[in-house]
């Protein structure tokens, strides 16, 4: 039986468990006209994200919102054709079987939510799971043509995060999304920017570069009006809270289901030895 932790699991293929939890595979680095890159690079497993990982996202976008920190975006990548294939299943057991407390994950998916720095996803390859609702909260979304979105949340009997559930139906109605949550059918370039969900396909070797300079032009823009804005658009704050935690009761049920817990064990026992 597993415990009962909060963390999702997103992850499609078991070549993407790790031999032990990774803790520098998140590069932060500060570009000129004050944009932060935060790019996964742990390409070697897809880019599967560790506790420690989400620990770096995190501050991140902490980091960001400080006063006086200098940057007025922040850019998310991934590295080597993949924005990211999920969790890495061996960190988020063992984290679950140590009972970490509030997991990394979820702290990361409740600062997306606050964060006052707008930000930008440049999504090129798989981004699976967390990977993709994380691209919700992006004021700006870039995609390369082999960007490949999918939300496998109920196929590993599992429910949607990050007010996914909320905030999905609000930019493409109830019945698309209800065939992209429920279905976790996949979801290509072309599509993401059909259904309002990213603002153009680039060309992959072109696409960081444009992300840096979309990113450069919303720092320079006037500091308060931006963040006035930015919350105009974004809307009810306080009914994405609501989602989250909802969400995250759900979850939490969820994982100690039968279905959740069968789920795992197929995953595991397709891993490598």
């Amino acid at each position: 039986m597993f415990p009962q932790p909060t963390l999702e699991i997103f992850l499609s293929d078991p070549r993407l468990i790790s031999e032990g939890s990774m803790t520098d595979h998140v590069r932060i680095t500060d570009e000129p006209g004050g944009v932060r890159l935060v790019q996964l690079v742990r390409p070697e497993k897809k880019n599967a994200l560790t506790g420690a990982m989400y620990d770096a996202m995190r501050e991140a976008l902490e980091g960001a919102d400080r006063e006086g920190s200098g940057v007025g975006a922040v850019v998310f990548a991934g590295s080597e054709g993949v924005f990211t294939a999920g969790n890495d299943i061996v960190d988020f057991v063992a984290r679950a079987e140590a009972s970490f407390g509030e997991a990394p994950s979820l702290r990361f998916i409740r600062q997306l939510a606050v964060t006052r720095t707008p930000m930008v996803a440049a999504v090129d390859g798989l981004a699976v799971g967390v990977g993709t609702t994380l691209t919700y909260h992006c004021d700006l979304v870039y995609v390369a043509p082999a960007a490949t979105f999918r939300m496998p949340f109920v196929d590993l009997g599992l429910v949607p995060e990050a007010a996914s559930s909320y905030l999905l139906p609000r930019r493409v109605g109830l019945a698309k999304a209800t065939e992209l949550l429920l279905l976790g059918e996949a979801y290509g370039a072309d599509e993401a920017v059909r259904l309002g969900l990213a603002n153009a396909v680039v060309p992959a070797d072109g696409l960081l570069e444009h992300a840096l300079a979309q990113g450069a032009k919303l720092a320079a823009k006037p500091r308060q009006a931006l963040a006035a804005a930015r919350r105009l658009i974004r809307g009810d704050h306080a009914a994405v809270q609501s989602a989250m935690a909802a969400e995250a009761e759900a979850f939490d049920e969820a994982l100690r289901s039968p279905e959740a817990q069968a789920a795992f064990q197929r995953f595991l026992s397709r891993a490598p030895r």
